[in-house]
């Protein structure tokens, strides 16, 4: 127990400081939101990945997924890794950080504006942020209970609100820049404990080979009858497989609190060392955390899904460990949820003052007053989840939970394609981007409401999500096709800094001297 409490208090110390001593660069609204724009690769490529999983995907995803498809889901952690960080970070990274800079645009919302033109853009995304991040950082508590219960019998609500004060202050402290830091020391701890705890939880089995030919026992008729299927290629259900594949990798590209890490790339090393950083985290990361969670069925034993739900899984698999290895998952977890949690509080603050308070709400907001708001904005954001995840547990709501996956899918629907043909396509309208935001947002919030008109396949918000996201990317061109043509001088001047001139050295480019020689 001393342990695990000296760990603590070391990390809650450091990030505390780290908070503080980022305090000289949060002094304006470029420094606050986006660190000056000057963080370097292994940060972004940290800040990045720490902020795509968190402890809802270790200890719930995990362990649905894995329980569900057995082995076959570490594809979801492949596909992350591929997906959700490689080709994101080679599509949209260097013209993020362009156009973006170019475009003067600090948050998704004030990208549309400038790009599309209108404010009008610019309030429907901030709302539509808004609404859909709140029950996402909810969720980030989820799973915490069970992992503090395991480790020091503690009560859920003071651990929630713990990790929520200690959060709020080094953010609003040091804003974007300590987030990051955070970030990257929150990583190398996650990095450690995943890579621990996998060989630890496949040890106390007889190892990998043991462990595989255990699950390739182990069989469950009510899923599938074929045998050996959890421990096969493709699992059970390789088509509900790609929907979570597809939500939790592509989403990433149309997540506000993800894409912003792009505005904040120092340069053009930063993006080529930032992309194998970044993937190589998802790698070890997500691919260790679905890769140990299709283990699950192992210790069906000390599992009991109809009264814990899938979120009992992870806890039970851990529950065996030394003291030593539970005191570093829970540091683990913890790392995981804050590292989510203040970049989604940075990301809804940022939001709501400079996209839908500034100039509509409060027509005179200097920069002072806009740095306050922000602040203010994060304490709000901060108590609201924490009221919300306290709310879900004592009173066993499971609406917030399903409201989460809901959330996800809405947002990465309704901005992924506006924001990838933004930078990409000239001829994408406004009225293509608005199509977009619509229909993802009323085909998530009928799939929550109204779930059982669905077709089947469509029942569940992950892939209601999924098909969303790719509806989007044909919804976009054919309306913008058939619609209002975008204004030409909008349009030429957003694409100007694409054109601009610049030297690079040889080994990013070949020159042309030496050429015809046959």
């Amino acid at each position: 127990m001393i342990i695990k409490i000296l760990l603590l208090l070391v990390f809650f110390a450091t990030m505390l400081a780290i908070g503080f001593i980022c305090r000289k660069n949060s002094t304006d609204v470029n420094g606050f939101v986006l660190g000056g724009r000057s963080v370097g690769p292994w940060v972004t490529a940290f800040a990045y990945g720490t902020s795509y999983f968190s402890a809802v995907i270790f200890v719930g995803y995990a362990g649905q997924f894995g329980w569900k498809y057995g082995i076959a889901a570490t594809w979801v952690g492949i596909g992350n890794a591929l997906i959700g960080s490689l080709l994101a970070w080679r599509i949209l990274g260097r013209r993020t950080r362009i156009m973006t800079q170019h475009l003067n645009s600090a948050t998704m919302p004030q990208f549309f504006a400038a790009r599309f033109g209108g404010n009008s853009l610019k309030i429907a995304a901030s709302v539509i942020t808004f609404i859909f991040l709140i029950p996402y950082t909810a969720s980030l508590y989820n799973g915490l209970s069970r992992l503090f219960g395991m480790a020091f019998n503690i009560d859920y609500s003071v651990c929630v609100i713990v990790m929520a004060v200690l959060t709020g202050i080094y953010v609003i402290a040091g804003g974007y820049m300590a987030t990051a830091i955070n970030d990257f020391i929150q990583g190398i701890l996650m990095l450690v404990g995943i890579s621990a705890v996998v060989l630890s939880v496949l040890g106390s089995k007889g190892g990998f080979i043991a462990s595989l030919d255990g699950l390739a026992r182990i069989s469950d008729e009510t899923v599938s009858t074929t045998p050996g299927i959890f421990a096969s290629f493709f699992g059970p259900d390789p088509l509900n497989l790609l929907g979570v594949v597809i939500l939790t990798s592509l989403g990433t590209w149309g997540l506000p609190q993800m894409v912003q890490k792009f505005y904040a790339i120092k340069s053009e090393k930063s993006i080529s060392k930032g992309t194998i950083v970044s993937t190589m985290f998802a790698f070890i990361v997500a691919g260790g955390c679905y890769f140990l969670g299709g283990f699950g069925r192992l210790f069906s034993d000390r599992v009991d899904i109809a009264a814990g739900g899938y979120d009992s899984i992870i806890p039970a698999m851990l529950s065996g460990l030394p003291d030593i290895l539970i005191a570093i998952v829970v540091v683990l977890v913890l790392s995981a949820s804050m590292s989510t949690l203040s970049s989604l509080v940075l990301t809804s603050s940022s939001t709501l003052t400079l996209d839908l308070l500034k100039g509509h709400v409060v027509k005179d907001m200097n920069e002072k007053k806009q740095l306050f708001i922000m602040r203010f904005l994060i304490v709000v954001f901060v108590a609201i989840s924490v009221i919300i995840a306290i709310v879900q547990y004592k009173q066993n709501v499971t609406f917030i939970a399903q409201l989460m996956g809901v959330s996800w899918g809405a947002l990465a629907g309704a901005f992924l394609a506006p924001f990838l043909y933004g930078l990409y396509w000239k001829g994408t309208s406004k009225a293509g981007v608005w199509c977009s935001f619509v229909f993802s947002t009323v085909v998530m919030l009928a799939n929550m409401l109204v779930r059982s008109s669905f077709p089947a396949l469509l029942q569940s918000p992950i892939n209601a999500g999924a098909f969303c996201m790719l509806a989007g990317l044909v919804i976009v061109p054919v309306v913008s096709v058939f619609t209002k043509k975008p204004d030409k001088k909008l349009v030429n001047s957003a694409f100007a800094c694409y054109d601009k001139e610049v030297m690079v050295h040889q080994s990013v480019s070949l020159s042309d001297e030496g050429e015809g020689v046959a």
